[in-house]
């Protein structure tokens, strides 16, 4: 391993959940890279991390863009030579509307950022976290996503009401997509030591939900730093939730 510190990037660092990721792993010693689309909140979420001693880097990063996740991978290859953690944030809400009233193009745009910019990054920082000798992907989920708590229609982690379980077709199914993607590349992947799960934060007040969670960024960070520093004997290919308990709650795919 280089004497260099752990490198991390981050996909919508600039607020929310995102930002508070970056900032507890930029406090655990790591150079974290802030992959934000907008150059301005790139560049304000890169100086609130610096102006307290943090080693933030702002690279504009837009997951809808395959050709904008290669360029910021190469940025990152001449900085840094590597990566060591890629959290999966970014991500998009969608309708309240009932399934049936949800139109194509709206399921599209979900997908585009919840999914495909997934796989976009992930494709394009594989070449350097196989570089790494302890890579760790981390992806932001839901609970939402999971089909055997939706069909159900039970929320172990006590957010929702038993025998309540919004039925929101973009998010959730967009999620589930990137829980099976989890999967698949925890799958790929094993065999190298690259270790690939999935975290549902909690219900974290973020624009998503119009602020209207009841735990903090800074709550909601916990279990997704938690899987981006396993230990070699860590695991692969589960999906944790914040539950207030010091490993987090599995949760069924």
């Amino acid at each position: 391993m280089s004497s260099t510190p752990r490198v991390a990037l981050v996909t919508g660092a600039n607020k929310g959940i995102g930002h508070a990721v970056a900032r507890r792993l930029g406090e655990l010693g790591m150079r974290v890279y802030l992959g934000v689309r907008d150059g301005e909140r790139g560049r304000t979420a890169e100086r609130d991390l610096r102006a307290d001693g943090l080693d933030a880097r702002f690279v504009r990063l837009d997951v809808t863009d395959e050709a904008s996740a290669l360029l910021a991978a190469k940025h990152i290859d001449e900085e840094s030579h590597r990566l060591d953690v890629l959290v999966n944030n970014a991500g998009v809400g969608g309708s309240v509307s009932a399934p049936s009233e949800v139109s194509l193009d709206e399921v599209r745009r979900t997908y585009e950022t919840n999914v495909f910019g997934v796989i976009a990054v992930t494709n394009a920082m594989l070449p350097l976290l196989r570089r790494s000798q302890a890579a760790r992907i981390v992806n932001v989920s839901s609970v939402l996503g999971s089909l055997a708590h939706a069909a159900a229609r039970h929320d172990p982690t006590g957010v929702f009401a038993e025998g309540v379980f919004p039925a929101l077709l973009e998010y959730n199914t967009s999620k589930a997509a990137l829980n099976a993607l989890t999967v698949t590349y925890a799958n790929e992947l094993r065999g190298e030591g690259i270790l690939v799960n999935a975290v549902s934060p909690g219900f974290v007040a973020t624009d998503i939900n119009g602020h209207r969670g009841h735990l903090t960024p800074e709550q909601g960070a916990r279990v997704p730093v938690l899987l981006a520093t396993l230990g070699d004997d860590g695991p692969t290919a589960v999906f944790l939730g914040e539950d207030g308990s010091d490993t987090g709650r599995e949760l069924a795919w």
